[in-house]
């Protein structure tokens, strides 16, 4: 059984278009997750640990001032494509596209005022909450009327997310949520004493803006062999990285990672709740209805 609240949370400023931000609370017998109407974040995710105790794994703000500046997009929905975009251009039906550069020579997670940065409209659900919205053809550079929904629904000790998108225009999407995880619970360090295993063969090395280079690049013998569990800071210390902002290939499903770019988040030392994990996605192209 899952128990649903909805709050307020803060009043968006001004200079953000205002508005009222909603969190939205779902708590089942083992876990409790606070989710905001800004950017759909994931702002808590409290669960219980091997000694019983519940500590929050999520990397957040306790108010609306911590999400309305400057920060690595906690717990947020990111798109319409999440990751980087090679010099802020993609070309589809022949036709180019110029996005706003946000990072360096690239557009990264949306651009200026992505899918983060925005109030979405909420339906409570008897055991979590579906978010819409409906971003216009032209925001951020991309084409077509892109109406999007992402539900969350807690059930026991699983959390769900669900997204679904439907265009007007053929337009690149690829929707995540971008939360950073430690494991060890609000008030820990750091996660370097975490153990990591990726059980992938290969993974795509980057240029210096972040950037696939095209090469797949086994990963035997270099940083990036997370087949068997290592320390992660001891394993970054050995090999003087700095973490893995880099996509993994799984064996089955290398061919589908071959369009892929990065999309994790670097470890981030600012004044917050938590710390990092590791992440990758992939993007795709979505067609109108009927095409």
């Amino acid at each position: 059984m899952t128990e649903v609240k909805r709050e307020v949370f803060g009043q968006m400023p001004q200079e953000e278009r205002g508005g009222m931000v909603e969190k939205f609370i779902l708590k089942s017998d083992s876990v409790k997750v606070e989710i905001l109407s800004l950017g759909c974040i994931i702002a808590a995710l409290e669960m219980k640990g091997r000694d019983g105790e519940c500590s929050d794994v999520v990397l957040g703000f306790d108010t609306l001032e911590g999400y309305t500046r400057k920060h690595p997009f906690f717990g947020a929905v990111v798109g319409r494509v999440a990751n980087r975009i090679a010099k802020g251009r993609f070309t589809v039906d022949g036709k180019e596209y110029q996005l706003f550069l946000n990072n360096g020579p690239n557009s990264l997670h949306g651009g200026a005022r992505g899918f983060d940065k925005v109030l979405w409209s909420p339906q409570v659900l008897p055991n979590g909450v579906c978010f819409f919205r409906l971003s216009p053809d032209g925001e951020e550079g991309y084409p077509g009327d892109l109406k999007v929904w992402v539900t969350y629904t807690l059930s026991g000790g699983e959390l769900a997310i669900n997204y679904r998108a439907q265009t007007s225009k053929m337009t690149p999407i690829n929707l995540t949520n971008h939360a950073y995880f430690n494991l060890a619970g609000q008030g820990s360090r750091d996660i370097y004493d975490h153990e990591i295993s990726i059980e992938a063969d290969s993974y795509l090395p980057v240029d210096n803006t972040k950037i696939p280079t095209g090469e797949v690049a086994a990963v035997q013998g270099t940083g990036f062999d997370l087949q068997q569990p290592v320390i992660l800071g001891k394993h970054l210390q050995k090999f003087h990285l700095d973490g893995f902002d880099h996509n993994f290939c799984l064996p089955q499903v290398q061919a589908r990672r071959l369009a892929a770019s990065p999309t994790s988040p670097t470890p981030y030392s600012g004044q917050a709740r938590s710390t990092t994990t590791p992440r990758g996605s992939c993007s795709t192209l979505l067609k109108p209805r009927g095409c």
